[in-house]
């Protein structure tokens, strides 16, 4: 069973290239944290860091599921639910649960966001 989650420093966790949900070119990823070093409250805890011209391709969560985004430098374009929004550095954005949503960083900078997932209460 892993151990639960204290702390760390975003700056030095390890990172690792993937593909996001069908999206453009490969992101850097990790996954700060898993539902079994958490409380309960929460899924997953994520950090994330978007190329230029990548994107977090258009997915859905179950309706118990809701997502946090939480830019936390860079810009791009967020789309939620069929409407198409600018998104910069200090955003939190929340996908509710059953929600479609996607990310695409259209901008010159990388696009560093933290991610959380909570489970949403009956």
């Amino acid at each position: 069973m892993p151990r639960p989650f204290d702390r760390c420093n975003l700056g030095r966790v390890p990172l690792e290239r993937v593909r996001a949900h069908d999206g453009a070119g490969t992101i850097s990823f990790c996954r700060v944290a898993s539902a079994e070093q958490l409380s309960g409250a929460l899924n997953f805890i994520d950090l994330a860091e978007l190329p230029p011209g990548a994107s977090i391709g258009r997915h859905q969560h179950a309706d118990d599921e809701e997502e946090f985004y939480l830019v936390l430098s860079g810009s791009g374009t967020m789309e939620r639910d069929g409407e198409r929004f600018r998104v910069s550095t200090g955003d939190l954005i929340r996908n509710p649960p059953a929600g479609t949503h996607g990310l695409m960083n259209d901008g010159a900078e990388p696009l560093r966001l933290f991610v959380f997932e909570a489970k949403r209460s009956p």
